[in-house]
């Protein structure tokens, strides 16, 4: 057992929810961290079957630094101290090219994703230092290694959130914090899901599929997995670094 609670930002989106569950067993507990919808929230928990005792539904707006103190504040006071902090929250986008973003779309995905990750830093880190151990993982992308057009306004943020994670490895680690990276490949879980009905055609994605190393796309719980990994004791010498979760694809 992980010392303290995960803490999972975007704990209702699809792969946020993989990842709640794949953690419910090995942490002293969950908190499931939702935007506006509560409901979904206790739903991921009901979902958990013997270990929904040990989560919680905390509100986490990424734009309201209040409401993030107030998730991390309700997780402290349950569960006595937070391991990880999960950053799995985003944006539901779509895949326009770079010459058709607008400047208000680049806005709400750098305030939601970019800076809503500096406000999640700012609120945890004072309790990873006074525990004096704690670890990020945040999910990104491949993109930012092997990029599909399309995918900027997705890809761009998610870098800075990599530089960040990078940062805080470099900085922290003489306070026991470590800070790490997962990035997914083509992924039928959440918007990836989405994308495989609504975007392009079968033969496009089959095209795809056929690029990818191991030959299919990847399932949430495959990012759940990797993710656990980087959060638990057993990657307590490994900080600093992205793990891409693609199959293959990037190679």
């Amino acid at each position: 057992m992980n010392r303290g609670a995960a803490f999972v930002v975007g704990g209702t989106g699809g792969l946020g929810r993989e990842i709640c569950h794949r953690l419910a067993s090995e942490w002293e507990g969950v908190s499931v961290g939702y935007r506006s919808a509560p409901g979904k929230a206790h739903a991921v928990i009901e979902a958990m079957g013997d270990t929904k005792k040990q989560a919680i539904a905390v509100s986490c707006d990424l734009s309201d630094r209040t409401s993030i103190e107030s998730g991390i504040r309700a997780t402290v006071e349950r569960f006595g101290a937070i391991g990880t902090m999960i950053f799995a929250g985003g944006v539901a986008i779509e895949q326009p090219f770079v010459s058709m973003i607008s400047e208000d779309q680049w806005r709400e995905v750098i305030e939601v994703e970019l800076i809503g990750f500096t406000r999640i830093i700012a609120a945890t880190l004072p309790h990873f230092r006074d525990q004096g151990f704690g670890n990020f993982v945040s999910v990104v992308s491949v993109a930012n290694y092997c990029f599909p057009p399309g995918d900027a306004l997705s890809s761009v943020p998610k870098a800075g959130i990599e530089a960040l994670s990078r940062a805080i490895a470099k900085e922290e680690g003489r306070f026991g914090i470590r800070a790490n990276a997962v990035a997914p490949g083509i992924i039928d879980a959440g918007l990836g899901a989405d994308f495989l009905q609504s975007l392009y055609t079968p033969e496009i994605w089959e095209s795809q599929r056929k690029r990818i190393a191991l030959r299919r796309f990847g399932h949430g719980k495959d990012i759940a997995n990797a993710v656990a990994f980087l959060a638990s004791g057993q990657a307590e010498y490994i900080t600093g670094q992205t793990l891409i979760v693609d199959g293959g694809f990037s190679l």
